[in-house]
C-alpha cells in the first residue's frame, strides 16, 4: 500500500491555517480520493477540493490552484526542482516501504560487476537496500545524480534519465527498481547499457530489451512515413513542466528552412481527438516525449519527437537515434 502520509499532510494544513486545500492525484490514486478528503476534512476542518482533471506527473502541476483553494497537495510525485518551489504546495510521493534485499541477491548472477541503480520516487527507499546487497557481494553499486529536473539521486522520470547518464561510463549495467516499462524504457532508449527491471512488489526480474526493440521498430516506421511529408504541426503543451515553446520555435524555423510547411499549435491536453481536425501530415510533439513513444498507434498520422524530426529532416542519422528528454 502506498504511504500517503495523511498525518503529515494534516499537520502541514493545520500549521499554516489554510481554509481550503486542493488535492491533485494521478489516475492510480484516484480510488483513494474520497478517503483522503474524508481524513483531511475530519483532522483539519479544512475544505478539501478534489481536482478532477488528468494528472500525469509533477510536470502537470495544477499551478492555477489559487483560483480554487489556498494551497495544493500533489500526491504521487516528487517536486521538479527546475520548476521552482511554492511554499503553498506540498508534494507527497506516495512511497512504499518494501524489503528487496532477497530479490536483489537473487538478481546478482544476471548483473555485472559495476551496477547502476535507478528507481521511481515511490521505490527510492529500496535503493539503499540494493546498494548494501551489491556491495556486500564485492560488486560496485553506482547511484547517479540527475539534473535540475530530478530531485533525488538515482531517480528516473518517464522523460528524464540523467541520473543514469551521470554514472553510465562507470557502469556495466543498470538495475531499475519499480513496476512497469514506462520509466525504465526512458533509460533503455538512451544509455546503451543493459538494463534489468526488478519489480519490488512481486520480486520479478526481467529485461526490457524486447519492449525497447519493439518500440524502436515502430519509431523507425514513423520516421520513414514522415520523410515524405510536406506539412508539419508542431505542438506546444501549456502544462508547466512540459512547455517547450522555445524548442518548438526552433523546430518550426528548421522545417521552413527545408522548404516545408510548419504550423504551431498550443494546447493543454493532447489526444487523437484534439488533433484530428488539423490537415498537417505529421505531428511533432514537444510535450511529454512518451506521447509519441507510447501512444502513437492511437493517432491517425505519424506523431514524432523533436529528435526524430532531426532524423526526418536529415540533421541526424538513424544510427545516432536518441530518446527525446525534457531536461532541467
Amino acid at each position: 500500500m502506498f504511504d500517503l502520509k495523511l498525518g503529515h499532510v494534516a499537520a502541514w494544513i493545520k500549521d499554516r491555517g489554510f481554509a481550503s486545500v486542493a488535492i491533485q492525484l494521478p489516475e492510480g490514486l484516484r480510488v483513494r480520493a474520497a478517503e483522503i478528503s474524508d481524513v483531511l476534512s475530519r483532522e483539519t476542518g479544512t475544505d478539501i477540493i478534489i481536482l478532477g482533471d488528468p494528472c500525469y506527473g509533477a510536470c502537470d502541476l495544477y499551478t492555477d490552484y489559487p483560483s480554487v483553494a489556498d494551497a495544493l497537495v500533489h500526491f504521487g510525485h516528487s517536486r521538479i526542482p527546475s520548476m521552482g518551489d511554492d511554499p503553498n504546495v506540498l508534494y507527497i510521493p506516495a512511497d512504499m516501504d518494501l524489503d528487496v534485499r532477497e530479490a536483489v541477491l537473487g538478481a546478482l548472477p544476471r548483473l555485472g560487476r559495476r551496477i547502476g541503480l535507478l528507481a521511481t520516487v515511490q521505490y527510492l527507499r529500496c535503493l539503499e537496500q540494493a546498494r548494501s546487497v551489491i556491495e556486500e557481494s564485492g560488486r560496485t553499486a553506482l547511484v547517479g545524480t540527475g539534473d535540475s529536473r530530478v530531485q533525488h539521486p538515482g531517480q528516473v522520470l518517464g522523460c528524464n534519465c540523467t541520473a543514469a547518464f551521470d554514472v553510465v561510463d562507470e557502469a556495466d549495467c543498470f538495475l531499475y527498481i519499480g513496476e512497469g516499462d514506462f520509466h525504465p524504457l526512458a533509460a533503455a532508449f538512451s544509455i546503451g547499457k543493459p538494463i534489468m527491471v526488478l519489480n519490488p512488489v512481486i520480486g520479478e526480474l526481467r529485461s526490457v530489451d524486447e519492449a525497447r526493440d519493439r518500440i524502436l521498430r515502430r519509431r523507425f516506421a514513423a520516421i520513414v512515413s514522415a520523410r515524405s511529408a510536406k506539412s508539419f504541426l508542431v505542438i506546444v503543451c501549456t502544462k508547466p513542466g512540459q512547455n517547450r515553446s522555445v524548442l518548438a520555435d526552433r523546430l518550426i524555423a528548421r522545417i521552413r528552412e527545408k522548404g516545408l510547411t510548419a504550423y504551431k499549435a498550443v494546447m493543454n491536453e493532447l489526444s487523437p481527438q484534439s488533433l484530428m481536425a488539423y490537415s498537417a501530415e505529421v505531428f511533432v510533439c514537444t510535450a511529454c516525449p512518451r506521447i509519441a513513444m507510447d501512444d502513437a498507434a492511437r493517432y491517425d498520422r505519424p506523431i514524432i519527437t523533436p529528435t526524430e524530426l532531426e532524423v526526418v529532416l536529415g540533421d541526424r542519422e538513424w544510427d545516432d537515434y536518441v530518446f527525446d528528454q525534457i531536461t532541467g
